[in-house]
């Protein structure tokens, strides 16, 4: 296992074009399974590649386990990195794929061999060692590129977007397989995606990117329920944070946060339905204009538009349980809330995380 850290890491492809990763500085934890999340585009591949040495850094440094590696070949890394298409050899069978990096170290047949069935065992993919990549599923194939990352006993691995090309099904059943893959050997594992679902199920942390930074880094609960900025906090949920502008600040709230109540009584309010673990109060009374409805089977999404003077940018979402007894017809205004703890406060010039601001009481719509 090795911990990686960057320092400053910055990465220019052309003058006068905006840097494809800006001074990022990252440090994953020893075994961790550090998650890369951003938008095409925001520089997460071009991180990844950098730290496995396929990318030259235009400054900054890149150490794993201590050591200093910006001049290091990729094999002299101990790396092992696991790509979207799984860059298997065609003519080759399951077992000769497997073995390959080992054959090109000049380990010999007998070593080789023994490595690749232990590999293929703890991969449940033993039966498929005579296999040509052609016969294989999507996430057979998936299986040997991590067999074959595997045998080369590496301290990191480095995976880019390895579930992508399956289905939806297909990617939930692989996403568990990857996951309790890494929990078993242990090795610090960075994993790039734009799936936020793979980077809320499988991290132990996550680093959110944009435009070549790292715009936060903690746990999934932590990017998730304390957002650094309104990107973070527009760019993971679905739907996204609700985000209303109030004076100089603008005000989030989750949509599962905003449902509706019984009656309102100053700034209190009584909920229909308490979610669980959620206090009684104080609640923020707001006033919601259904303009459409969402039924998703489990649960239900409600679009509308506040109906109250003290914010800008109303457009607003609830999300509840589709056992919710009420009726919402287009066009109605309802009594809804938010308890306050739920209330995030953003810098509305630079969308930073800022203090908490009163909030006058709502006039009647």
């Amino acid at each position: 296992m090795a911990i990686v850290e960057t320092r400053g890491l910055t990465k220019n492809f052309k003058a006068g074009q905006a840097a494809a990763v800006k001074d990022v500085n990252l440090e994953s934890r020893e075994g961790e399974f550090l998650v890369l999340l951003g938008p095409s585009g925001s520089g997460k591949t071009t991180l990844l590649r950098m730290i496995a040495g396929l990318e030259e850094p235009t400054s900054g440094e890149i150490r794993i386990g201590g050591v200093v590696v910006n001049d290091m070949t990729p094999r002299e890394r101990r790396i092992a990195m696991v790509f979207q298409s799984y860059a298997l050899y065609p003519h080759l069978t399951v077992l000769g794929n497997i073995v390959f990096p080992l054959k090109a170290r000049g380990i010999g047949r007998s070593e080789r061999e023994k490595k690749a069935d232990w590999a293929a065992n703890l991969l449940g993919i033993r039966h498929l060692l005579d296999r040509k990549p052609r016969e294989l599923s999507g996430g057979e194939r998936q299986r040997v590129a991590l067999a074959r990352a595997i045998v080369r006993e590496p301290s990191l691995f480095l995976l880019d977007e390895p579930l992508s090309n399956l289905d939806a099904k297909l990617r939930a059943s692989a996403r568990e397989e990857l996951e309790q893959f890494q929990r078993r050997v242990a090795t610090t594992t960075i994993y790039v995606t734009h799936d936020q679902v793979e980077a809320m199920a499988m991290g132990d942390r996550i680093a959110v990117m944009n435009f070549g930074e790292v715009r936060q880094i903690g746990t999934p609960a932590e990017v998730y329920d304390d957002p650094a900025d309104t990107f973070v906090a527009t760019f993971l949920g679905s739907p996204p944070m609700n985000l209303v502008e109030h004076g100089d600040v603008v005000i989030g709230f989750r949509p599962e946060h905003f449902f509706p109540v019984t009656h309102l009584a100053g700034r209190a309010a009584v909920p229909e339905d308490l979610r669980a673990g959620e206090t009684e109060g104080p609640y923020v009374p707001l006033h919601f204009r259904i303009s459409h409805e969402e039924y998703l089977g489990a649960e239900r999404i409600l679009y509308g538009d506040l109906q109250d003077s003290r914010f800008e940018a109303k457009k607003v979402i609830s999300r509840m349980s589709s056992t919710h007894g009420a009726r919402f017809e287009t066009g109605s205004v309802h009594a809804f809330a938010v308890p306050e703890q739920h209330l995030k406060f953003f810098d509305r010039a630079k969308g930073t995380r800022t203090a908490r601001v009163p909030l006058v009481p709502a006039e009647s719509p």
